[in-house]
């Protein structure tokens, strides 16, 4: 490229076209639409929707964001200070909704970055929007707009803007996006700090580099030994999961060190093979791109080192589900697994190489000479070809079928919203994980696990669904709404299709 156009091309990369910007727009609505439809028909839980809408609408009252569902300051919950600044917005009007069009917002802005990058690589305009598509369709990506809320969604757009500002050298910009990054969640600083080595060690992006790792290591370190056990009163909560190997911060790093024959049994197994190929599925082709042009593959996958704490914080713990695509653990690695097809694409030159002749825009042969073989295979240079291989993709492992499930609890989505107006006062509400999300607009709601029958002195209602109760807490909701039944200080104040709402009766008399 002539020099002198170069800081021309860079700026105007920055700039999405007008197909990348539609493809924002329309599917934060497609997003903002199916998570708001979940939490309309009683599908979003506690557990976390309701924790960080409690939170924000706490700082959005100037109260303490203590979660009553944790039982502590929020900074003791990962310390995600950047859900601070979103009490602005209820400052406007308080609602849920809010949280779920930002996270819709993010995940879907993620594309202009990914597309900038694929640009700034030397992609063509078509391939470098099929790389954004992808990006959309990753099943990762609209499973996690399924699951509630996590202030995780707001770094992912974030850490593909830091590299793109380290290529860039916009020094800047990335000093910006790395702190935001770091205030969404603890663990992130985990990825940022293995980020710097990256563009230290290999992108040769020096102070950029230097500026990640640093940053990265101390706010691990002050988060993990000082902010949450300081605000929470114990050890980062997802020490648990990994009770083999400790029961602290440092000393399951100091076992992983110490214990390379436990980690490796736990690398080696079945369920963490079929983990990291669906989770690569995605983007596989990348890698059978460059052995269709006899590329070398190892130096094009050295975007991937970013992604390591996330893939062994996910593949070590005793936590089935962090190995899930339906939930938020494996987000910090999609950045860079679309980094690493970038990449790939890039270093592919067909005309640099005789064994591929390509014959069509979908079809190519791939000449194996040993064995006399020429045989058709796609052809993943081809834009369409990339955007058919993730759609097919996302359609194997994205979580439509749970759209088609909420229609079950129809049946009592009349009266479940009934019980709701009957909730009149801030007082404090007891209710299952599917109900809680509704009530967290008050200081006191917690979930039927958390509390004895017996113990209800701070309570003020008890909401239930009887019919659709949430799994966990089934047998628990029957014995309390026996329970209440007898109880001359509650009255029941609702009941409508196994829907109920009991008050207290001292609560009555004060309103």
């Amino acid at each position: 490229m002539n020099k002198s156009k170069e800081p021309k091309f860079k700026s105007l990369i920055l700039l999405p076209p007008p197909v990348v910007s539609k493809l924002i727009i329309i599917v934060t609505l497609i997003f903002f639409i199916c998570s708001s439809l979940r939490h309309a028909l009683f599908y979003s839980t506690g557990f976390d929707l309701g924790i960080y809408d409690q939170v924000v609408y706490l700082i959005s009252q100037g109260e303490s964001p203590i979660s009553s569902f944790l039982g502590y300051h929020h900074l003791g919950n990962h310390a995600a200070w950047t859900v601070y600044p979103l009490g602005l917005f209820y400052r406007i009007y308080p609602d849920v909704h809010w949280l779920l069009l930002l996270q819709a917002l993010c995940l879907s802005l993620g594309s202009w970055p990914t597309w900038c990058l694929a640009r700034l690589a030397g992609l063509n305009r078509g391939q470098a929007l099929a790389i954004a598509i992808s990006y959309l369709l990753y099943p990762v990506i609209f499973n996690i707009n399924l699951f509630d809320f996590h202030p995780e969604v707001m770094a992912l757009p974030a850490i593909l803007g830091a590299i793109l500002a380290a290529r860039l050298k916009r020094i800047f910009w990335f000093c910006i996006a790395i702190i935001w990054v770091l205030g969404c969640k603890a663990v992130l600083s985990l990825t940022v700090a293995f980020m710097g080595f990256w563009l230290l060690t290999f992108e040769k992006r020096k102070f950029c580099g230097l500026i990640a790792l640093v940053l990265g290591i101390f706010w691990f370190i002050v988060v993990t030994q000082g902010i949450i056990p300081f605000f929470s009163g114990e050890e980062v909560a997802g020490v648990g999961r990994y009770s083999y190997l400790g029961d602290s911060v440092v000393g399951i790093i100091f076992n992983i060190l110490l214990q390379p024959g436990v980690v490796l049994g736990k690398i080696l197994s079945f369920e963490t093979i079929k983990y990291i190929f669906v989770l690569f599925l995605p983007v596989i082709w990348g890698i059978f791109l460059l052995l269709q042009t006899n590329k070398a593959v190892l130096p094009n996958l050295i975007p991937l080192i970013p992604t390591i704490p996330t893939i062994m914080l996910n593949v070590l713990s005793e936590v089935s589900f962090q190995r899930s695509l339906n939930y938020q653990y494996s987000l910090p690695a999609i950045s860079f697994l679309l980094l690493t097809v970038i990449s790939c694409l890039a270093a592919v030159s067909p005309t640099e190489n005789q064994s591929i002749q390509i014959e069509s825009h979908w079809i190519i042969k791939l000449e194996i000479p040993k064995f006399n073989l020429r045989l058709p295979i796609p052809n993943f240079q081809y834009p369409r070809i990339i955007i058919l291989w993730s759609t097919l993709i996302f359609l194997l492992f994205g979580n439509l079928a749970s759209l088609f499930s909420y229609v079950g609890s129809f049946d009592t989505w009349q009266a479940t919203n009934n019980a709701i107006t009957h909730v009149k006062t801030k007082g404090g509400v007891l209710t299952d994980n599917r109900l809680a999300p509704h009530f967290t607009h008050r200081s006191m709601v917690k979930l039927l696990n958390q509390t004895e029958p017996d113990n209800l002195d701070e309570f003020d209602y008890v909401v239930l669904n009887l019919h659709h109760p949430w799994p966990d807490t089934e047998e628990a909701g029957i014995i309390l709404f026996k329970s209440l039944q007898n109880n001359q200080e509650w009255q029941l104040n609702y009941q409508e299709n196994d829907v109920v709402v009991f008050q207290r009766k001292e609560g009555m008399d004060n309103g």
